[in-house]
C-alpha cells in the first residue's frame, strides 16, 4: 500500500493551481504576497517531485518482482528488488518528513530580543555576545541582521537589545532560539578566577505585516521623547524617539535609535505588531493542548535551553540533550548543526504525533 494518498495530491494541484492563477495577475507582485505565494508554489512542487520518485520506485519494484518468474534473471531480479525496496523506504521517510505541516510563519523574517538576566554585568556582557553570534551567522547564511532598538551597558554589552532578521526563512531558522541561555565563565573583572554562572533571555517572534494582526488607531497611545544614549548628532537634542502603547493589552514597543521621528515610529510599530501576532500565537498554542504541541520543549520563555561552560568548551542545549565541545566556533556563529538538531527533533515529534 502507497504512503501517498490520492487525495493529498488532488489538494496539492488544486492549490497549485489557485496560486498559479493569483500569480497571473500582475498586482499581485505589487505585494508582499507575491512572495508568500511563490514560496508556497516552490513547497508545493517539492512535495509533488517526491510523490512522482516514489511512485516510479513502487512501478520499478513491480517490474522488478515480475522478472523474478524469469529463471536467468531470477537471481539479478532479486537483487534489484531488495536494493529498490531500500530506496523506496528513504524516500517514503523523506515524504513522511514533507506532509509534517509546516508552521505558516516559517518563512517570515524574524524579531529577536535579547535581555540581560541574572549576573549583574556579565549578564548584559554575554547578552552582547549572543547577539554577536547571531549577526555572524547571519553574515554566513545570506541574511541581514538590523538593529531596531538597544539599550546598552556601559562596561560592555547590553542591558536589552531588539533586532530585525531578514532574509529566506529567519523565523523559522531562529524561532528554537527562544528562552534562557545560561554562561558559566570567569568574568574579566573577576580577580580570583571564580567561576560565575549569568543568564540572557532570548525572545523570537514572527515579524507580523499589517494584514496579519489588525490594529486600530484608537487603540494607540504614541508618545514622542528625547533620544537619550552617549551623544552625537540628534541624541539628546531633538524628540525623536517614540514609544507606542497598544491600549487594549498594554503591550508597548519603542525605537529611538533613528534621527527621524517617523522612521523611529515605523520601527517600534514593527516591533508592536511582531509582540502582537506573538501573543496570540502563544494564545492558539495553549489552546491547542500539549497533546497537539510540536515545539521543542515547553516554550516557555522561563525555560533554561542552552548552557555555555567555557570552562569545559561546552554548549549542551537541555531540550533534546545535545551536548558539543565546539564552544568557540559556536559563539563565533556557526550554529548549523545545533539548529538542525532541532529542527530534526521537532519533526521526529510530529511524526510521533501521525502514528
Amino acid at each position: 500500500m502507497s504512503i501517498i494518498d490520492q487525495n493529498t495530491i488532488i489538494n496539492i494541484k488544486q492549490e497549485l493551481a489557485q496560486i498559479e492563477q493569483e500569480l497571473s495577475d500582475p498586482k499581485v507582485y505589487a505585494s508582499a504576497e507575491s512572495g508568500k505565494l511563490i514560496n508556497r508554489q516552490r513547497s508545493l512542487n517539492e512535495k509533488l517531485g517526491l510523490f512522482e520518485q516514489v511512485k516510479k520506485l513502487e512501478n520499478d519494484i513491480k517490474a522488478a518482482k515480475d522478472m523474478q518468474s524469469d529463471a536467468e534473471l531470477k537471481d539479478f531480479a532479486i537483487e534489484e528488488t531488495e536494493r529498490l525496496q531500500a530506496e523506496l523506504g528513504l524516500m517514503e521517510d523523506r515524504v513522511r518528513i514533507a506532509l509534517v505541516p509546516t508552521d505558516p510563519n516559517d518563512s517570515k523574517n524574524a524579531i529577536i530580543e535579547i535581555r540581560a538576566g541574572a549576573g549583574g554585568d556579565e549578564s548584559s556582557i554575554f547578552a552582547g555576545d549572543l547577539l554577536r553570534m547571531y549577526a555572524r551567522y547571519c553574515e554566513d547564511n545570506d541574511m541581514k541582521l538590523s538593529l531596531l532598538s538597544e539599550s546598552a551597558n556601559p562596561v560592555g554589552g547590553y542591558k536589552e537589545v531588539i533586532a530585525q532578521i531578514s532574509g529566506l526563512d529567519t523565523y523559522g531558522a531562529f524561532k528554537y532560539e527562544s528562552g534562557v541561555h545560561r554562561v558559566q565563565r570567569i568574568p574579566a573583572t573577576e580577580s580570583a578566577g571564580r567561576i560565575h554562572t549569568s543568564t540572557a533571555t532570548v525572545a523570537v517572534l514572527p515579524e507580523a505585516e499589517e494584514a496579519d494582526v489588525e490594529i486600530s488607531p484608537n487603540d494607540l497611545r504614541i508618545d514622542v521623547f528625547r533620544s537619550g544614549g552617549n551623544g552625537g548628532q540628534s541624541v539628546n537634542t531633538t524628540d525623536s524617539a517614540v514609544r507606542i502603547t497598544h491600549l487594549p493589552t498594554g503591550v508597548v514597543a519603542t525605537c529611538q535609535d533613528e534621527k527621524s521621528q517617523l522612521k523611529n515610529k515605523l520601527k517600534a510599530m514593527g516591533v508592536l505588531r511582531a509582540r502582537l501576532l506573538d501573543a496570540q500565537i502563544q494564545e492558539e498554542t495553549k489552546k491547542m493542548g500539549d497533546a497537539r504541541r510540536v515545539q521543542i520543549g515547553t516554550g516557555d520563555r522561563s525555560e533554561k535551553i542552552r548552557t555555555y561552560n567555557y570552562p569545559q568548551d561546552r554548549v549542551t542545549d537541555h531540550r533534546i540533550g545535545f551536548t558539543t565541545h565546539n564552544l568557540n566556533k559556536i559563539m563565533d556563529g556557526d550554529l548549523n548543526e545545533i539548529l538542525e538538531a532541532l529542527k530534526s527533533a521537532a519533526v521526529e515529534k510530529a511524526l510521533e504525533e501521525q502514528l
